[in-house]
Formats: structure tokens, sequence, C-alpha cells
């Protein structure tokens, strides 16, 4: 794990050495234990690299890296897990479906770069990617052609942005180190912005400045000097995936797809703990973190490292769980009980973290777990994507439901019964449920119920689950008309050319979370939160292998008798007996709403202030006040929206985007 940055320029700013050494050095905590750089003046080229040391610890690893034959120069962000599977296939001839050339390789190295780096003389960059398994993003010069490649894993484990800016083509693994090169501009791309209002993040391939973008999960780009235009390729899809799962769909029986599912991850998994220096994982005590820690420990002749971060408020608090299955499994467990004051003292950390508005309240936990981590270890694997493979999330099961409850009604007696359902407020609701709890059944029985019924009213009034997906997952509902002079914005999804015909809607649902809130939300989440602490972090059920087949499977084999991800629940009770799995479901969160009405109210009212929001003319103030002053009376709980604008009022203060 590491940090890349660099840029190619019609002509140098300086030394192109020392400005893309500084560009590096923005990104320190990416890579804190070496740095290289290099620069091709005349070719207006110029690399650098940050390193976190993983594999081959020796300086023989040190990047830049430069291919024997001098063709071909790299930096790379990641971890190729199979590189020594493909050293070996070219050590036999680099077969493929040619006729093989026989190449003598010299390996001055035992890293997966110098692996990259041959794979990529005998493949060419496309092949080569095709069959890396891992995580990465990296940059390639080509000094015979003097044309620049950058390519990303599958998923977007690692970010990379690019972009010109004037003369200059920069590119890195956070905004950071692009913002230091004297031609970057930072004008605020309003169109990301209306977009980062609905989804709480900047989906790809937009970032919050004009001009620069994330670079597509699964893509590479190449640049030739003297170009303007690079050229994006694909080679790698969630939507290839999933055709290609519906080509070839399991025909076996639930224990022989118990057997396939344990031997691809125990695979996946094996290939990830291969490290040369601590190596642990995060234990929530949920399904997906269970499961990989359980096949850890299962391939491990040492207790596994674990880690796990715990609340005082019970309603949040999942590290009992977590510290059960720990016992179960035999683990090294740590646990971290945090109270408010340390979770809030997170904060002002959060828009240098992220480096440009994300607004998942989770990412403070997040960051919590990994600085607890990294204590001990370097290098942590997590259980994320369990849920987006194998339908983890309660909306894969109730929006279905719902829509086979509701659907059939005319549309009018949907409007007049949401309409009833809004005339009680929140709060009346929540007094009305906890009155009658002692003869309601226990699945009614909620932390608040009022905010769930009002939820329900909306989408009561949606013409199909699709748009039902899309208002429960909605931050602001109408974005647009929230900001100042929007007439020329829209709202819409860019990163497909097409979307397959799913028939099914939860297996949309997973489709659409997989190309949308899995990388931009997640991976990003995770990425910054534990690379801010310089840690290392590994995704098992990402392996694409894993991806592939999961969308090979049956519905049913996923979801089934109402419980999500029924396939993996199978796999984790060879191991950890039920009755410490079968809970409902909680997720990474805090107590948020309530902290915003008591200990950091007044942090929140100074961003939120009326007369800053109008003088930064970037939103009407009116309807955030509305929410803001709801919130504090209790009459609704708006913690997600308010988080949404505080994140982002936060991140414009502290990066002086504006003149107060």
């Amino acid at each position: 794990m590491c940090g890349i940055a660099g840029f190619l320029s019609n002509y140098t700013h300086g030394d192109p050495l020392r400005l893309v050494a500084a560009m590096a050095s923005a990104i320190r905590h990416r890579g804190p234990d070496d740095s290289g750089a290099w620069a091709d003046e005349e070719a207006g080229i110029a690399m650098a690299h940050r390193r976190l040391s993983i594999l081959d610890l020796s300086p023989a690893a040190k990047q830049p890296m430069l291919l024997t034959c001098g063709k071909y120069l790299i930096v790379f962000n990641g971890e190729i897990y199979n590189h020594l599977k493909l050293r070996k296939q070219l050590e036999a001839g680099g077969l493929l479906n040619t006729q093989p050339t026989k190449m003598v390789y010299s390996w001055r190295s035992h890293s997966d770069t110098e692996t990259l780096l041959a794979a990529i003389q005998t493949w060419g960059l496309e092949e080569t990617l095709k069959k890396c398994v891992g995580m990465f993003a990296l940059a390639v010069w080509n000094k015979e052609s003097r044309s620049l490649s950058l390519a990303r894993d599958r998923f977007g484990e690692k970010p990379l942005y690019y972009g010109w800016q004037g003369d200059s083509f920069l590119f890195g693994s956070e905004i950071k180190a692009l913002r230091l090169h004297p031609s970057f501009q930072g004008e605020i791309d309003r169109q990301a912005l209306a977009l980062y209002l609905q989804h709480n993040h900047i989906p790809a391939p937009y970032s919050i400045y004009q001009g620069i973008y994330k670079l597509l999960p699964g893509t590479w780009l190449t640049l030739k000097y003297g170009e303007r235009e690079p050229k994006i390729h694909r080679y790698w899809s969630v939507q290839e995936a999933y055709e290609k799962g519906q080509r070839n769909l399991f025909q076996g029986s639930d224990i022989e797809a118990s057997n396939a599912l344990e031997s691809l991850l125990r695979q996946s998994i094996q290939e990830e703990m291969v490290a040369d220096v601590p190596l642990g994982s995060f234990l929530s005590g949920g399904i997906d973190s269970s499961t990989v820690v359980a096949l850890m420990q299962a391939q491990s002749t040492r207790p596994v490292k674990t880690f796990t971060i715990g609340f005082y408020e019970k309603s949040y608090n999942e590290a009992e769980h977590a510290h059960r299955i720990a016992q179960h499994l035999g683990t090294d467990h740590t646990e971290l009980y945090v109270t408010a004051d340390q979770a809030i003292d997170v904060v002002p950390r959060l828009s240098e973290l992220y480096d440009e508005p994300f607004a998942d309240s989770s990412q403070i936990p997040t960051f919590l777990v990994a600085q607890l981590a990294r204590q001990h270890v370097t290098v942590s694997l997590s259980g994320d994507g369990g849920d987006e493979l194998f339908g983890g999330y309660n909306h894969y099961r109730l929006v279905p439901d719902l829509w086979q409850r509701i659907g059939w009604l005319p549309w009018s007696l949907r409007a007049a019964l949401a309409g009833i359902l809004k005339t009680i407020p929140t709060n009346r609701w929540n007094r009305l449920f906890a009155a009658l709890s002692l003869i309601l059944p226990k699945n009614w029985h909620d932390q608040n119920p009022g905010e769930k019924l009002y939820k329900l009213a909306e989408v009561l009034k949606l013409n199909d689950p699709e748009a039902i997906y899309r208002n429960l997952i909605a931050c602001w509902q109408n974005p647009i008309d929230l900001m100042r002079n929007a007439s020329d914005l829209t709202v819409t999804d860019n990163n497909l050319p097409y979307q397959p015909s799913i028939q099914d809607s939860a297996s949309l649902m997973m489709y659409l979370d997989q190309i949308g809130s899995l990388s931009d939300g997640i991976l990003t989440k995770v990425d910054r939160a534990a690379m801010g602490v310089s840690l290392e972090t590994r995704t098992p059920f990402l392996d694409y292998r894993v991806a592939e087949f999961s969308w090979s499977l049956p519905l049913s084999m996923k979801i089934r008798h109402g419980q999500g991800k029924w396939l993996m629940r199978q796999v984790l009770n060879r191991y950890v007996p039920e009755s410490l799995i079968n809970r409902p479901k909680m997720g990474f969160g805090m107590p948020l709403d309530q902290w915003l009405r008591k200990p950091l109210r007044e942090w929140a009212e100074s961003l939120l202030s009326p007369s800053l929001i109008d003088q930064q003319g970037y939103f009407h103030s009116n309807p955030i006040q509305q929410k803001w002053q709801e919130h504090l009376n209790g009459q609704r709980n708006w913690q997600r929206p308010l988080w949404n604008i505080l994140m982002f009022q936060a991140w414009l203060c502290d990066h002086n985007l504006y003149k107060k």
C-alpha cells in the first residue's frame, strides 16, 4: 500500500524532480517508509512514489522502478496477490494463446512491482491487468513511445485521480498531491456537488474539482506526449461479471454451492494473508468480518490478531458480539471502547483525510478501528463487499416485499395513505409505539418508528422498486432545489454506458450498489481512514473470482426465508455456532443525532449559519435551517442530510475556498 503522484507537461515548472517529490510528500501518510522520484525533463514526465513496505522490504523493491531493458518505468500502489504465480508463467515462457516467447528473467527483487513490469513487457498492459488478482492503482511510462498509462483495480479499492489543469496533465492517489502542482486551479464542479448532495459521496468519474476525475474501476487510460485527449479502455466490469454469471448459472446443490464458495474464499484469504509485516483483521461480529476471520484462523498456525471498536451506547455496540466470536475462534483479540469525546475529536480531521466532501458518518468509527489496528499490525483484512455480493443489506429484502404489498394499489390510494401517515409528527408516532410496546409484536419494536413511517410515506407514491431504492439511498431527495443557480445541472448516473436488463429488483439493487456506493462510498471510506494512519486494508470478498461466482448463483442462494447472505451463513456455520451469529444487522453507526443536539451543536451551528451559507453562494439557507431547527426540536432526525451539508461546509472552510 503506497501513494503515487506525477505529471506530464508541455513545459517544466522549475525543477520537475523537486516538484513531483513535493507532490508525493503531501501523501506521506500513504507511504511513510520510503520515497522515490524520477523525471525526464525533455519528455515532460515526472513520477514519484511513497512506500509503505509490505512485500520485499529491501531497497531492491524501491520505486519508481525501471525495467532492465529501460523501456518501462512504473509507480504502483497496492498489492498483486497472485504475483508469484505470474512469475512462474513468465519464467515458463509467458504462455498465452500464441507461441511462447522464451525469456530469461534475472529478478532483482521479490516484489510484485517488478513482476508487473515484466508482465507488461511480455503481455502488454491490458492482458497483464486481466491476469492480475489484487488491488492497485498504477502509472506506467513507455520511454519509447512517450506514452503514459494509468490503471485501476476492478472494484476501485485503490484511488486514482487525473486530469488536465492548464498545460499539465496531473495524476495521483489523492487530490492533495495534485493540489501542490502550480497548474492546479481548484475550481469547484457544481455538477459534482449536486451528485454529492444526493449520494453522500462524489461518484466516479467526477471529483469535486473541475477537470479532475477519478479513473473508473476496471479501466486503464493512455495519453501520448503532445496529445490532449486520453483514451480510456475497460478490461473488467460488474456488467460483464453479471452477464458472464447469467450465461453460466450455477447448477449444483446447496452443499456444492457452499463448498464452492468456501474454496474460493479460502483461496482469496490465503493469498491476501501473504505479507512481510504483521497482519490482522477487523472483527465487528457480523457475518462478513466473522467469515473472513474464521477462514484466516483456519489457515493460520498462530492466533490471528483481531480488532474491534466498542461504544458505551448499547444500541450501537457490536463489541460484545465480536468478543464472543473471537473467543470461540481463539484469536488474539483487541478491543477499545470509545467515548463520545474520543469519537468527536476525529471530526476536525475528516476534511483533510477525505480530501473532498464525504459524508458517511461511519467514517469516524472506521478511522478509530484503523487507528487501533495500526498500533499492532501494518495490514488488516476486512469484510467489505460481502453485503453487495451476497444480498446482505436490508433493502434487498424489504423493497421487493414492500412493492409486493403496495404495488397493486391504485396510486391515488397510496398517495392518500402517505398523507395520513404524515399528519402525525414523528415524535408522536414514537410515543404511541412506546406506549403500545407491551402488546405489539417484537418485530414492531424499533428505536425510531416515526422516522420509518415517514420514509414509508415517501415511497408509497413511487412507481416501481427501483424508484423506491433510489429514494431510500438518496440523502437530499431534490438536490438541485437546494442549490443556487442550478438550472443547468442534472443528477444522473454516469459510471456505465448502459445498464443490463435485470428482472428481479433485489439483484438490480445489488448491481447498482456494486457499481456505485461500494467503490465511491464504502471503499473510499475505508481507504482514506486506514491510509490516514498508514494501515493497509485488504478485502477478500472483492477478489473478482468471488464476485463472478456470486453472479452465477440463483437469488435463492443469497436471500432465503427472509434472510440475506444465506449461502455465506452456511459457510460460516461450519466454523462458528449459529447462535453467535443469528441476530439483527446493526451497521457501523454512532449516536450522531444526539451529538448534533449536544456536544457538536456549537460546531454545527457555526457551519450552518445562514449568513455564512448565503455568503458562500452554493446553497439556499432556508431549507437547511428548517431541517436544523426540526432536528434540534426533536421533530425529525435529520442527521443524514445535515451531516452531508456539514461535511461540505467543513471541507470548504478548511481548504480556504471562500472568503469570509
